[in-house]
């Protein structure tokens, strides 16, 4: 018997999906003769129920795997949208190519990575995944096939770039590459004792830095409010290449079962914190570690437990109101009795995505793991949904398994207009609880 397909927090649970497996682009769309909805699914790597369709098909699009062609001089790549971000980094870094924007997963398909219009710790320079697209096709349940593209169906196009799977299959896609001297970064890592600490560093590195993240001490209160390390880099120039350090070799690590469900309690988390706030490091490392360092650690969301995690990711606008919201957010996670082991801050800039309904848009990003304690962890991620609706903020869906149908309308005001370019056979679990369909 197949195992149900999860989302990578593990929650919610879903049953009653069925895979059908894309493996031609060219061949009709496997709809099921007993009908019900179909949704395009990857490898799973979203939060929460975005990449679910309970009682549905999913289009399964591990078979699409194929290069269709890549151009060294212009640095122009094909692909099956099956392919991963991690077999594009594979056959292009080498040739002095990169992605222009990756989130913090190499295990994300290409189809993936347009239908969440992911994005980067570069956001404020280069904006999302989907403004460096070119083109792709777009197949409907009708049988319908369309190239996509700023100057070809650009509705579609537009509708398509974080559109959550929702408006048909993604066959193929063109990206547009950028240049790099080397497969290296030059980074260095700055502790800050709070939030506005990182505010001050995060202005100064603007201007000289690409990539700015932070990790947050989520136990942090009072005075050391939002505390943390703030890394910056920027792609190793040329005369780094010839002392390089040597590529991480292929990780064995593997967290092998699912951890107790207390094991990330209030005492191991600030045994972390404590220790991780110590860890400095600058110099010259590999991509890998710098913008993938999970990814070392296989089946790493086991040490959730199996009750699975819940990430509330928001973004909020870069004024007072904007910050005022963090701070509470910070200080509500930090007094709930549920540490967040993971804690991640960025900046994100004015740079305009194609998509309709892409979640990026300028201002201050936090994102937060808390281990599933059931209902004490639902409320507590509900209250900060409703800190960021006030803020002027929105959630993000790719990590989302709570948002409310009132929260969705506040931060999507494109919704409608997007409804009209989802496939009438397509839906998923997140769309229909956001749209309070179940």
């Amino acid at each position: 018997m197949a195992m149900e397909p999860k989302s990578w927090g593990r929650y919610p649970r879903v049953s009653g999906q069925k895979a059908h497996p894309v493996t031609w682009t060219s061949e009709p769309l496997p709809v099921p003769p007993e009908g019900g909805s179909l949704l395009p699914h990857g490898l799973g790597r979203s939060y929460g129920d975005s990449c679910l369709n309970a009682g549905g098909s999913l289009l399964t699009t591990e078979r699409l795997d194929h290069f269709l062609g890549f151009d060294p001089a212009t640095g122009v790549l094909r692909c099956e949208s099956g392919v991963t971000l991690d077999g594009i980094l594979r056959l292009v870094t080498n040739q002095g190519w990169f992605l222009p924007a990756t989130p913090g997963t190499k295990f994300v398909t290409v189809g993936g990575a347009i239908a969440n219009d992911v994005h980067g710790k570069n956001h404020v320079r280069v904006g999302t995944f989907g403004r460096h697209l070119r083109r792709f096709e777009l197949v409907r349940s009708d049988g319908s096939r369309r190239v996509c593209s700023p100057e070809e169906n650009r509705d579609w196009f537009e509708a398509t770039i974080g559109g959550l799977g929702l408006t048909g299959l993604i066959t193929w896609a063109e990206l547009q590459l950028r240049r790099v001297s080397n497969p290296y970064m030059h980074q260095e890592t700055i502790a800050f004792s709070n939030l506005e600490g990182f505010l001050k560093l995060t202005r100064e590195s603007t201007r000289d830095f690409e990539y700015t993240v932070a990790w947050v001490d989520s136990l942090a209160r009072g005075r050391h409010l939002g505390r943390g390390l703030f890394h910056r880099a920027n792609h190793a120039p040329p005369q780094f290449t010839a002392r390089q350090p040597s590529p991480p070799r292929l990780s064995g690590l593997a967290v092998p079962f699912d951890f107790p469900g207390l094991a990330l309690n209030r005492v191991s988390v600030t045994a972390f914190n404590a220790l991780h706030y110590r860890m400095r490091n600058q110099g010259l490392m590999h991509y890998e570690p710098y913008f993938f360092p999970l990814d070392s650690v296989h089946h790493w969301n086991r040490i959730y437990g199996s009750q699975g995690f819940v990430q509330f990711q928001c973004v909020v606008p870069p004024n007072d109101a904007g910050v005022a919201a963090l701070k509470e957010i910070l200080d509500r996670s930090a007094h709930s009795g549920m540490p967040s082991f993971l804690t991640v801050l960025k900046t994100y800039g004015d740079v305009p995505s194609p998509g309709w309904m892409s979640f990026p848009k300028a201002g201050y990003s936090l994102a937060l793991d808390f281990a599933n304690r059931g209902e004490r962890t639902y409320q507590l991620v509900d209250e900060l949904d409703r800190l960021t609706r006030e803020a002027g903020g929105r959630v993000y869906p790719a990590k989302d398994s709570r948002m409310s149908p009132e929260s969705f309308a506040a931060y999507y005001p494109e919704r409608e207009r997007f409804a009209q370019y989802v496939d009438p056979a397509f839906s998923s679990s997140f769309w229909r609880r956001v749209r309070g369909a179940g």
